[in-house]
């Protein structure tokens, strides 16, 4: 899991996200009190996303779904999105052409 070996010998794709958490756990917390741990949950949880993809597997049924729906609609055949759009879909500040794409508010 967190052992820091991946399966070709180097660091593992997690480990970072680990030693994260582990260094926020140290300096958030102590033997007697373990409230501090709390401010750890943001890497906690990209710590599991690193492991498990829910995130991302979420988006990518959303933006599955979206496609279909559009395909039984009819709407790509009348107002294909551009080569720029499709590129852009999910990147940070590009908002405005999976909506443009994807037909959401």
């Amino acid at each position: 899991m967190s052992s820091g070996y991946g399966m070709n010998g180097g660091p593992s794709r997690c480990f970072p996200f680990w030693q994260e958490v582990l260094a926020c756990y140290v300096v958030n917390s102590n033997e007697e009190d373990a409230s501090g741990r709390k401010k750890c949950a943001p890497m906690l949880e990209d710590y599991y996303e690193c492991l498990h993809h829910k995130k991302e597997a979420a988006r990518v049924q959303a933006l599955q779904a979206a496609y279909r729906k559009a395909e039984a609609e009819g709407g790509y055949k009348a107002n294909p999105p551009t080569a720029g759009q499709i590129r852009n879909l999910g990147i940070l500040g590009k908002e405005e052409d999976s909506r443009a794409v994807l037909g959401s508010k």
